[in-house]
């Protein structure tokens, strides 16, 4: 399994020189099966860049999964090339919700006067799974779905290859339960030996004294999180739009002094645009 991150950053893209190392770009991610499909998860502003890579590539075929319908995750998909061209197909997959999730998501965002292309007048041809099951399968990999502690819900994702596995719970707040959210126990089950886990660790523990029940978990609750479940990796992710570089750097070594102290097995990174994994 390879896993691409186009775009890392939460609530709203930023640029600079303070966010050179970790990008700018808001959530996207794309994994390959082994049997080389191509999964997309979000369509943040991340995916105008992969857009353009797949049709660099000739690839024309994807499956999409959206977490939730926030626009951060969103944003990206009017200017995601390849869905106006006729040759292309996506399998969309109506997560986290059923009936017409996604395509009422979607045409929203493309709509005047916001936008002046309407999502009813895509080229690309798009067809629609009817709802998001328990779990599913896309080629070789077995994907499985889990509510996230969100506000207006979503969906986090366990994806499994060949006895290897990848948990991504982006906007997954560990400290307070939304409603429709589950307990941290949950959580804590289902990254179980996690192969990769990546999970929103937008704030600090100081930040989040402020924060809470704002839908987003501080890196304290997160390393909790990896180390009860005894993961393999673990990558910070939607990082806080305020947060420079240098001082994702801070976080990163704090975590990993607290790794050493407790003689856990872990490696931690936050996660950046075009870091690449490989499972």
């Amino acid at each position: 399994m390879y896993i691409k991150c186009w775009g890392s950053r939460g609530s709203i893209p930023v640029s600079g020189p303070d966010y050179a190392v970790y990008g700018g770009d808001t959530t996207c991610l794309e994994i390959r099966t082994k049997q080389n499909d191509i999964i997309i998860i979000d369509a943040g502003t991340g995916i105008r860049r992969l857009g353009n890579k797949l049709l660099e590539e000739n690839r024309y075929t994807y499956h999409f999964l959206f977490t939730h319908a926030h626009w951060d995750h969103i944003m990206g998909f009017p200017f995601f090339k390849p869905a106006h061209f006729e040759h292309v197909e996506f399998q969309m997959y109506r997560c986290p919700f059923a009936n017409k999730f996604v395509e009422t998501i979607l045409s929203k965002v493309m709509v005047a006067p916001y936008f002046p292309v309407n999502y009813a007048d895509l080229n690309a041809k798009i067809v629609y799974a009817e709802a998001c099951p328990n779990r599913f399968e896309i080629g070789s990999v077995t994907v499985i779905p889990i509510s996230i502690s969100h506000p207006n819900n979503g969906s986090g994702y366990k994806f499994v290859e060949d006895d290897k596995s990848f948990v991504f719970l982006t906007d997954n707040e560990l400290g307070f339960v939304h409603p429709g959210g589950l307990a941290f126990k949950d959580y804590l089950d289902f990254c179980s030996e996690a192969d990769l886990l990546i999970h929103d660790a937008e704030y600090t523990p100081e930040e989040y004294k402020i924060t809470k029940t704002w839908g987003h978990s501080s890196y304290a609750d997160v390393l909790n999180l990896a180390f009860n479940a005894g993961v393999k990796q673990l990558g910070l992710f939607h990082l806080n739009p305020e947060r420079t570089d240098k001082a994702m750097d801070e976080i990163v070594k704090i975590s990993k002094q607290q790794i050493h102290a407790n003689n856990y097995d872990l490696e931690c990174f936050a996660v950046g645009s075009d870091m690449i994994f490989e499972l």
